[in-house]
C-alpha cells in the first residue's frame, strides 16, 4: 500500500528544483511520495532523461526571463542557483551559475562582490587558483572590506606561487584584523618568496654559465675551421646543427674539456650492417687509437678487421668517398678537404683492405 501524508503550507516558502530556487504557492492536498517528487515545486533533481515537465520548464524560464525580472533579481536568482550547486559540491555548475549572475551586470555592489567571492570559492575547490585569485580581487573592488575575499585571495596567491600578492593581501587584512592563520600564511609566503628568489638566482647563474660554455664551444669550432653541414655562414654556427641525430645520442653533443674538443664519432661496417658509436673522441688523439679499443670485434668471426688490415673512408660534401689516414689526429681529419660534419657526428666507413666489400663500396659512387 502506498504511503501518503498531508502537507499544509500556511505561508509562501522557497523550494529547490533542478538546481534552482523558486517561490512556492500554498498547497493543501494529500499526495504520495512519488507524486511529490515529480511536482515542479518539490523536485530535488533533474529527471534521469533530462527533461522537465512543461510547468517546471515554464517556471524556470519565468525565473530567468529578463523581461520579468530586474537585473538585481536576475543576479540574485543566478546566485541562488550557484549556491545550491556549491552546497551539493557541484562546483563546475556553481561556477556557471555565478558567471551568469555576473553577466547580468546589476548595479548592486554587495551582490556583485558576493557573486565574485562565491565563484572564487568554487574555483578554489576546483584548484583553479589563478581564477580564484582573480575573482577574489574582483570582489574586493566592489567591497574592499570583504574579509573572506581577502583571505581567499591571499591563499590562492600562495598556492599559485605569487608570493608578493599573498604578502600584500595578508598585510592588508592584518591592518584591521587579528588572525593567527593569516599571520602564519604571511610568514610562509615571505619564506617561500626568499627561497624562490634564491632558486631563480641559482638558475640564472647556471644558465649564464651554460651560455658562456656554448659561446666558447662555438668560438673554438669556428677557430678550428671545421665545416658544418647546413650552416651557410661559417662564422655563425647554430648549436642545434651540432646535436647528434642518432637515437639515444642527444647527450653526446660535442663539448670542450680543458680546451680540447670531444667529438662523437660513428664507425660503420657496411659488410655486417653494424655500427660503433663513440661519445667523446678527443680531437688531439689519432683515430687509430679508437679502433684499437674496438678490435677484435666479437662479430668478426673471420678476423678480417684489424687496424693493420682495414681502410677508413668518409663521404665528402662532393658526394664521393675519401680515404682517411687513421694515424692522423681526429682534429686534422675533420678539417680535411671535402670533409663536412653532418648531424653533429663524424661518420667513417670501415672496410677490409682489398676486399670485395671495399670495391663494391667505392663502385657505388661511380
Amino acid at each position: 500500500m502506498r504511503s501518503t501524508y498531508k502537507i499544509r503550507l500556511q505561508r509562501s516558502r522557497r523550494f529547490n528544483f533542478s538546481g534552482t530556487a523558486i517561490s512556492a504557492v500554498v498547497v493543501d492536498d494529500v499526495v504520495g511520495h512519488e507524486e511529490m517528487d515529480k511536482h515542479p515545486f518539490f523536485m530535488k533533481s533533474v529527471p534521469e532523461n533530462g527533461e522537465l515537465s512543461p510547468l517546471a520548464e515554464g517556471l524556470a524560464k519565468l525565473k530567468y526571463d529578463p523581461d520579468e525580472n530586474t537585473p538585481l533579481e536576475l543576479a540574485n536568482n543566478y546566485k541562488e542557483d550557484g549556491n545550491f550547486n556549491f552546497k551539493h559540491k557541484n562546483y563546475r555548475l556553481a561556477v556557471l551559475g555565478y558567471t551568469e549572475g555576473i553577466k547580468v551586470r546589476c548595479d548592486d555592489a554587495e551582490v556583485n562582490a558576493s557573486l565574485y567571492n562565491n565563484r572564487a570559492a568554487a574555483h578554489w575547490f576546483l584548484r583553479n587558483y589563478r581564477s580564484a585569485l582573480q575573482d577574489s580581487e574582483k570582489a574586493l573592488t566592489f567591497d574592499p572590506s570583504h574579509t573572506k575575499a581577502r583571505i581567499r585571495a591571499a591563499k590562492s596567491a600562495f598556492e599559485g606561487k605569487k608570493y608578493d600578492k599573498c604578502i600584500e593581501h595578508c598585510e592588508k587584512y592584518l591592518e584591521k584584523n587579528t588572525d593567527k592563520g593569516v599571520t602564519e600564511l604571511l610568514n610562509k609566503a615571505k619564506k617561500s618568496k626568499m627561497l624562490k628568489e634564491r632558486d631563480e638566482r641559482k638558475k640564472n647563474r647556471t644558465e649564464m654559465k651554460m651560455n658562456e660554455q656554448k659561446d666558447e664551444l662555438i668560438k673554438t669550432i669556428i677557430e678550428r675551421g671545421i665545416k658544418i653541414s647546413k650552416c651557410d655562414d661559417e662564422d655563425d654556427i647554430d648549436l642545434s646543427k651540432l646535436e647528434p641525430t642518432l637515437p639515444g645520442a642527444h647527450d653526446a653533443i660535442v663539448h670542450l674539456e680543458n680546451g680540447v674538443l670531444m667529438w662523437p664519432i660513428l664507425l660503420l661496417y657496411p659488410e655486417y650492417q653494424l655500427t660503433d658509436f663513440v661519445k667523446g673522441c678527443p680531437e688531439n688523439a689519432p683515430l687509430i687509437k679508437q679502433l684499437e679499443q674496438l678490435f677484435p670485434a666479437p662479430w668478426d668471426e673471420e678476423n678480417k678487421y684489424k687496424c693493420s688490415t682495414i681502410n677508413i673512408y668518409f663521404e665528402g660534401y662532393d658526394k664521393m668517398p675519401h680515404i682517411v689516414d687513421p694515424n692522423k689526429n681526429l682534429g686534422h681529419i675533420l678539417v680535411s678537404k671535402y670533409f663536412e660534419l653532418r648531424g653533429g657526428t663524424a661518420a667513417f666507413f670501415v672496410l677490409p683492405r682489398g676486399s670485395r666489400v671495399e670495391r663494391n663500396y667505392i663502385e657505388s659512387y661511380i
